[in-house]
C-alpha cells in the first residue's frame, strides 16, 4: 500500500489517495445533509410568522386569534427548541450524534405535518411546542457532528456552510409565502415543512455516518476503526499522557452536562452561553421588529420586508467569508470583530443615508448579528473535547434560545415605551458591544495533545458508503 504525501493540504499523514477521496466524499455528504436539515429548521422557525396575519384576520382557520395569543403561539416553538436542545446535548454525547439527528429529522417533520391538521389554537400551540423539541435537538447536535468530520483548518468554514442553512431556510419561508400562500393556504405551508421525512431522512439514513472520534471517545475502538475505514476519516485520540491524567482524575472526563459543568469548563460554559444568548437577542429582535422599525422610518411595507431579506442574505454570505478568516486566525478574535462591526453598522442606521447605502449597511448588520451567531456555533463546536461537545453545542443553542425568546419582547417593550427610533438602534448596538466583552473573556481552550491515527485500507468486502 503506497503512502500519499501532500495530496491535500488537510490530508492526514499517511493517507492514500483512495482514503483521502473517501474522506472528501464523507465530509461533503455530512456537510450537505446537515445544511439541508438546518434549511428546514430555519423554514420551521419562520413559517409561523408568514401565516400570523391570516390567523388574525380569519377565525375560521384555527379559531379566533388575538395579537396576544399570536405572540404566545409564536413563543411555544422557541420554548420547545430550548427544551429539545438541552435534552439532546447529553443524549447525543451518550448514544451518538447520528441517532439523535435522524430522530430529530423524523420528529420535526411529523410535527409539521400534524400541525397542518390542527383546527384549534390549543392543538396548534401544542404541536408548535412539540415540533420545536425536534428543531432544538437538531440545532444542538449538528454542530458537534460537523466539527468531528471537518478537516483541520476548515472547521469554521464547514460550520458556516452548515449553519448558513438557517438564514437560507428563513428566506425560503418568506419567498414561498409570497408565491404560494394564497394558493395552498397555511396548511400547505406547513406540509412543505414535513418533506424531510420522505426526502432528507432516507438519504441521511444511508449517508450520515457516526463520528469515529465520538466512538473512540466512548471506548468503542473497534467500531471507531470500522467507521474510519468506511469514511476515510482518521481517528483522533489523546496521547498516553493525557489518558493517564484522565485515569488519575476521572471526574474531569465525565460526559455530557456533567463534564460541561465540571471544574475545567464551568466558567467558559457560562460565558459562551451568555454570548449565544446575546447574539440571539439581536437576531430575534431585528428579525421580528426591523420591518416595523423601517416602516416607522417611512419605508413602504414591501420596502421594509426587503430589509429583512437583505439582513438574512448578509448573514449567510458574511458568515462564509468571516469563517475562512476564523480558520486562519482563530474564531475568538473574528467573533469579537464581527460583534464590533455589527454595533457600528447598527449605529449607521440612525443616519439619513441613500437607500442603496442603507441596504449595504443592513447586510453588514446581518453579518454582525445572525452571521456572528453562526460563528459562535462554530467556536463552541470546536471548543470542547469529544465527550462533552454535544452538551456544549446544546447549551449554546438551548440557553442562547432564552435570548431568542427575549429579543422580540425587548423590541416590543422599547417600542411600547415610545423610544425614538435611533435610541432603539443604540440599545441594539450596546448589546453587540456587550457581546464583544463576553467574547474577549472566554479562556483559551485547554486541550490534550492530539495524535492522528490513519485509517487502514479496508479489507475486501468493507463497503465505502458513509454510514
Amino acid at each position: 500500500m503506497s503512502i500519499a504525501t501532500g495530496s491535500s493540504p488537510d490530508a492526514a499523514p499517511g493517507q492514500t489517495p483512495e482514503q483521502e477521496a473517501r474522506r472528501r466524499r464523507t465530509v461533503t455528504w455530512v456537510v450537505a445533509l446537515s445544511m439541508v436539515g438546518l434549511i428546514f429548521d430555519g423554514y420551521d422557525l419562520v413559517v409561523y410568522g408568514t401565516v400570523v396575519p391570516l390567523f388574525l384576520s380569519d377565525p375560521t382557520q384555527i379559531g379566533p386569534v388575538s395579537p396576544a395569543q399570536a405572540g404566545a403561539l409564536g413563543s411555544y416553538a422557541l420554548i420547545g427548541v430550548l427544551v429539545g436542545a438541552l435534552a439532546a446535548g447529553s443524549v447525543a454525547d451518550i448514544i451518538g450524534r447520528r441517532k439523535v439527528m435522524l430522530t430529530a429529522y423524523a420528529w420535526f417533520s411529523i410535527g409539521m405535518g400534524v400541525t397542518a391538521l390542527m383546527n384549534s389554537t390549543g392543538g396548534f400551540g401544542l404541536m408548535r411546542f412539540l415540533t420545536g423539541i425536534g428543531v432544538g435537538a437538531l440545532v444542538a447536535t449538528t454542530g458537534a457532528l460537523v466539527a468531528e468530520f471537518a478537516p483541520p483548518g476548515k472547521k469554521n468554514i464547514a460550520n458556516a456552510i452548515t449553519y448558513a442553512g438557517v438564514p437560507i431556510g428563513s428566506l425560503m419561508a418568506a419567498l414561498l409565502a409570497i408565491l404560494l400562500l394564497e394558493h395552498i393556504g397555511w396548511r400547505g405551508m406547513f406540509w412543505i415543512g414535513a418533506l424531510p421525512i420522505v426526502t432528507l431522512l432516507p438519504l441521511a439514513f444511508l449517508k450520515m455516518p457516526e463520528s469515529p472520534a465520538w466512538l473512540a471517545s466512548r471506548g468503542r475502538h473497534d467500531e471507531a476503526q470500522r467507521s474510519s475505514e468506511r469514511t476515510g476519516v482518521p481517528i483522533t485520540t489523546a496521547t498516553s499522557l493525557a489518558a493517564a491524567d484522565a485515569r488519575r482524575a476521572p471526574a474531569r472526563e465525565r460526559a455530557g452536562f456533567a463534564g460541561l459543568f465540571g471544574r475545567q469548563y464551568v466558567f467558559p460554559t457560562v460565558v459562551l452561553g451568555l454570548m449565544s444568548a446575546t447574539g440571539l437577542v439581536l437576531v430575534y429582535l431585528l428579525n421580528t421588529w426591523l420591518p416595523e422599525l423601517m416602516g416607522r422610518a417611512g419605508f413602504s411595507t414591501k420596502g421594509s420586508l426587503a430589509f429583512l431579506l437583505v439582513l438574512n442574505g448578509g448573514a449567510a454570505v458574511g458568515a462564509l467569508i468571516s469563517s475562512r478568516i476564523a480558520d486562519r486566525f482563530g474564531p475568538k478574535p473574528v467573533i469579537a470583530a464581527s460583534f464590533s462591526i455589527g454595533a457600528l453598522a447598527i449605529i449607521t442606521l440612525t443616519l439619513d443615508l441613500p437607500l442603496g447605502v442603507l441596504l449595504a449597511f443592513i447586510a453588514v448588520v446581518g453579518l454582525g448579528t445572525s452571521g456572528t451567531q453562526i460563528l459562535i456555533y462554530g467556536f463552541v463546536s470546536n471548543y470542547y473535547r469529544n465527550n462533552v461537545r454535544g452538551a456544549g453545542v446544546a447549551w449554546c443553542a438551548g440557553f442562547g434560545r432564552l435570548g431568542g425568546i427575549g429579543g422580540p419582547l425587548i423590541g416590543g417593550f422599547l417600542i411600547a415605551a415610545g423610544l425614538a427610533l435611533e435610541n432603539i438602534f443604540y440599545v441594539a448596538a450596546g448589546l453587540a458591544l456587550f457581546g464583544v466583552l463576553l467574547t474577549l473573556i472566554v479562556p483559551v481552550a485547554r486541550r490534550p495533545v492530539e495524535v492522528v491515527t490513519t485509517p487502514v485500507e479496508p479489507s475486501p468486502g468493507v463497503g465505502s458508503g458513509a454510514r
